[in-house]
């Protein structure tokens, strides 16, 4: 970032003669863009920058050659050191300061590092019976008091100051606007030059240039640009500041005084007590033009033009500078560089820098740092790290930024091999990471799956720095993000040796996070309930997180007690948190609690939005409440609301389930009017009722345009092929059938069922087995829809009823191998005899006991694929186990035995069939005469019928015949 500086640090000197005479250079950067600022306003303009001019200059030398450690002569070092060792300051102070000049009294006290220790020192000065006040003094005071914000002080300091008679001067109100700014009171900042000027002294350009940096730097690029310009012209005017700010001002005693009350009774009536020089700001003064002539002030300027995305201004402070003769430092070429690079000129910003060079003003680290900054962030990683190479390569040393930044930018792409070569080259000159890098690099290990690693550098961490609950959350989190909650467990519950024992509320809010995204929601209440035993209270986030989780579990008791408790403690939870817990009653069906937290919330002053409404509406649209859902909808939009698609779908939805057709087709054109119009689920709920209408026309209409956007889904297939079956239209509900398959959405159970279902209805009942080989292979197990599916086409495929309902009821019962010896029943159907042998096999390997519907499988899929011996084999293994055979089994026997033409086989069944040793049985008998069939007897198949004919229906005779014949044997039907 280019740094920013305080009124202290910009010197009101005037500038050294000008002896360098360099060549007129004159370099013409164009952009022709449109220009993002970083307020989100656009502008087209042309930039053109001109570096010229005929002035004699000496570049002025960079920033870093300008820092030095002050040395002092005389006895200061001396008194210094003893100050800074002494454990009794009253006893060193008495001892070494009472002599001092008021010049050595200010270094004494500028040198002061610690606020507490400073007034010690300032108010052992003031008790010295010849010490005078003077502003100098209080100027230090005032700015330590500041900066570390003791406001109540620094009013008390103000008030005494004037007591004394010291007058504040430019540098005083400088001051006090560079701490209140830094602080992030902008407004109050800008009252002292109010009151300042209300005295009658004018900003000198080092106050002027604080107040333009303090604005700037709040974001208020407009009002910073007004205030320079006027002052340029001899105005100051800052009318539309009130005194409407109220910061309360504690004095640690428990009274308080707001900052509207400071100023407009002690402030003014202090300013108002002694006339002001002449000196300070006369109207002479105040009425001529003015011009900058602070470097650091153009460096203000520019970065103030940079960040409005106003490169025009920016470009022509830069020239005006080079033609007031203004000496450019190494922050000024950083500004710049900094401003044409974060707009995308990086072609432009590199050219700077060989200028920069060119001048003599040598580049410091901060320059290659912005350079490494900008190039990561158009994506030029390699560029990026070229100019981090480059640092050391030019002599300068990397700093804490460099290292954090190409940390950073190689942590964020997982380059993980090129971030531990930095960390290496790190140790290697005894630099350790800083705190902040820490995460990024542990979040790095994590997404690589080096968790070995990331404990690694944690431990190693540890052991020499203090964490910070702040980066100790950041680990957490990231742990937690990745579901790693045992890891996020062990930094939680790790060592802790510093003073700072407690846990902060952060911490725990992520490993609340943690566990909520493991979902160990009894972990997560255990924590939370621990808490306030370890020193640690709960607050908004901490509440809303669990009760967001909790309803995202569906325990929604807990959610509801923790959002009572939540409340009791008078904290008020967000409308997120209301949401989350109606969505969960809404889901659950309890629709009347999701009501009472509504109503609960409405009276708690929280305003609803949409995903409330589409909650309730959705609940009251799945129960069939349309009157509940569109009372809801009409509140929403009286609320101010605008209906989304969600809202209008769950609309659909509700007229869906009472059939009114009218009042989903006003709903799903409303959806049309929105931005990118209807989306997948309204589409299909559009569809499905007009599948349910038996719309043909109207139903195709959407899903031919959902299938020309590419949104076509499972569930749109599916109520397609619903349609056309329950219309009859079975040729084109195969044809979405073979479409939704040659699409790739069979993804799970469900899509596989509806297409099986579909050609089962059709008669392909090879296209159902093909389905099912393929849906197995994907590890998509049949779920109890496909068996159903499956068991209707064994009946529809003319398996025996009796053997489709011993399958059936070995399923429904879950006995062991059911499952098996249905699939393998409908792959030996359809003809697809491999996969159903090669599921015998493996049942039959595992040598253990079996029962009869899976001999009765195996015995039918080792027949109908021709493999006699196996079956009969199959056959003589169910007798060796004691199980006796059932009408199946003599079904698949005869079977058997027709096709390899063993009439024994047949007539000897026939046999036990006719004289009763097996029960009469109208599929056995059709399985004989089929066998017959197969052994091409048809005489006796016909004979076999005749028998059937008689044994279930009865002798065809008349009264007569059958009175006369009464007393005659049987006939009897010899094979």
């Amino acid at each position: 970032m280019i740094r920013s500086y305080s009124s202290g640090e910009l010197s009101r000197e005037s500038f050294r003669p000008h002896i360098l005479v360099l060549p007129r250079l004159r370099t013409s950067v164009n952009f022709y863009s449109q220009m993002l600022n970083s307020r989100g306003f656009r502008f087209h303009l042309e930039f053109k920058l001109y570096c010229h001019s005929k002035t004699l200059f000496l570049p002025a030398r960079s920033s870093w050659s300008n820092v030095k450690k002050k040395r002092y002569g005389g006895v200061l070092p001396s008194i210094l050191r003893s100050l800074d060792s002494d454990k009794n300051l009253d006893k060193t102070l008495a001892s070494v300061c009472e002599n001092l000049s008021p010049k050595e009294q200010t270094v004494v006290l500028k040198e002061q590092s610690n606020c507490e220790r400073l007034i010690h020192v300032f108010e052992f000065f003031k008790s010295l019976k010849d010490y005078v006040p003077n502003v100098i003094h209080y100027n230090i005071v005032l700015r330590a008091l500041g900066r570390a914000q003791k406001w109540d002080k620094l009013r008390l300091c103000w008030i005494e100051m004037a007591k004394n008679g010291v007058l504040p001067t430019n540098n005083t109100y400088g001051m006090l606007v560079d701490v209140y700014g830094k602080a992030g009171m902008v407004k109050e900042a800008l009252l002292w030059i109010k009151h300042m000027r209300l005295r009658g002294l004018y900003p000198d350009e080092v106050t002027m240039n604080t107040v333009v940096r303090v604005l700037k730097d709040a974001g208020d690029f407009d009002r910073a640009d007004r205030f320079y310009k006027d002052w340029c012209i001899g105005r100051v005017d800052l009318n539309d500041i009130e005194l409407d700010s109220m910061i309360v001002l504690d004095n640690g005693s428990g009274s308080a005084i707001s900052f509207k009350q400071f100023l407009s009774t002690e402030l003014f009536r202090t300013g108002g007590r002694s006339p002001v020089s002449g000196t300070s700001g006369s109207p002479d003064t105040e009425s001529s033009v003015r011009k900058p002539r602070l470097t650091s002030t153009y460096n203000t300027l520019i970065d103030l033009y940079g960040k409005a995305g106003r490169l025009k201004d920016a470009a022509d402070v830069f020239a005006e500078m080079l033609k007031s003769g203004v000496a450019m430092d190494t922050i000024t070429f950083n500004t710049m560089i900094f401003t044409c690079g974060s707009h995308g000129h990086l072609l432009e910003a590199e050219s700077l820098l060989a200028k920069m060079e060119e001048r003599g003003i040598p580049p410091d680290t901060k320059t290659y740092n912005i350079f490494l900054s900008l190039y990561a962030g158009a994506g030029n990683i390699e560029a990026a790290l070229e100019y981090y190479r480059k640092i050391r390569k030019v002599g300068l040393f990397p700093d804490i930024v460099t290292h954090r930044t190409v940390l950073h930018i190689l942590c964020e792409r997982n380059m993980v091999q090129e971030a531990e070569t930095v960390i290496e080259e790190m140790e290697e000159f005894g630099i350790d990471i800083d705190e902040q890098s820490l995460p990024v690099i542990i979040k790095m290990y994590i997404a690589e799956g080096l968790l070995d690693r990331a404990k690694m550098l944690f431990e190693k961490f540890i052991l020499d720095h203090e964490l910070s609950s702040k980066t100790s959350a950041a680990i957490i989190d990231a742990y937690a993000e990745r579901g790693l909650w045992s890891e996020a467990e062990a930094v939680f519950y790790g060592k802790r040796d510093s003073p700072r024992q407690n846990r902060s509320v952060l911490e725990y809010n992520v490993m609340v996070k943690a566990y909520g995204k493991a979902e160990l929601y009894d972990k997560a209440y255990s924590l939370f309930k621990s808490m306030r035993n370890h020193g640690t209270w709960p607050d908004e986030c901490t509440y809303n997180s669990l009760i967001q989780m909790f309803s995202g579990g569906d325990l929604v008791d807990h959610a509801r007690d923790l959002l009572g408790e939540m409340r009791a403690a008078g904290l008020k939870p967000k409308c997120q948190t209301y949401s989350s817990l109606i969505a969960c009653y809404a889901r659950l069906g309890q629709l009347s609690d999701a009501v009472d937290v509504y109503q609960e919330m409405i009276s708690a002053g929280v305003k609803p939005n949409e995903i409330v409404f589409g909650s309730l509406i959705n609940g009251f649209a799945e129960t069939g409440g349309v009157e509940e859902a569109l009372q809801y909808f009409r509140m929403m939009e009286e609320s101010g609301i605008s209906a989304n698609k969600i809202v209008l779908t769950s609309l659909i939805k509700a007229y869906t389930k009472v059939g009114c057709l009218e009042g989903a087709k006003r709903a799903y054109e409303k959806i049309k009017d929105l931005e990118g119009g209807p989306d997948i689920v309204a589409s299909n709920s559009m569809l499905n009722l007009y599948a349910d209408l038996g719309m043909v026309s109207e139903a195709r209409c959407i899903f031919d345009n959902l299938k020309e956007n590419g949104g076509a889904d499972g569930f749109s297939f599916a109520a397609m092929m619903y349609l056309y079956k329950s219309m009859g239209m079975l040729d084109e509900a195969i044809d979405v059938a073979d479409e939704m398959k040659q699409s790739g959405l069979l993804r799970d159970c469900s899509s596989y069922n509806k297409v099986m279902a579909c050609y089962v209805t059709n008669g392909q009942l090879r296209g159902c087995g093909e389905l099912l080989h393929e849906m197995i292979n994907r590890k998509i197990l049949p779920d109890m829809g496909s068996f159903n599916v499956l068991l209707t086409s064994l009946k529809k495929g003319g398996i025996p009823i009796e053997a489709v309902t011993q399958l059936e009821s070995s399923y429904q019962e879950g006995k062991p191998y059911a499952r098996q010896a249905v699939i393998i029943t409908v792959f030996s159907l359809v003809g697809l005899h491999a996969y159903a042998l090669k599921s015998c096999d493996a049942i039959i390997k595992a040598e253990i006991p079996l029962e009869s519907f899976v001999y009765n499988a195996m015995i039918y899929a080792y027949g109908s694929s021709g493999q006699i011996d196996k079956a009969l084999n199959i056959f003589m293994k169910m007798k060796d186990d004691g199980l006796e055979p059932d009408i199946i089994t003599y079904i698949n026997l005869v079977s058997c035995y027709g096709k390899a033409g063993m009439l024994e086989g047949v007539k000897r069944i026939y046999s036990q069939l006719k004289y009763g040793e097996i029960e009469p049985n109208e599929s056995l008998f059709k399985a004989v005469m089929d066998a017959y069939k197969d052994a091409n007897k048809p005489d006796l198949a016909e004979l076999v019928n005749q028998e059937m004919k008689f044994a279930f229906e009865g002798p065809d005779f008349s009264e007569s015949e059958v009175e006369g014949e009464s007393g005659s044997e049987d006939i009897v039907l010899d094979p």
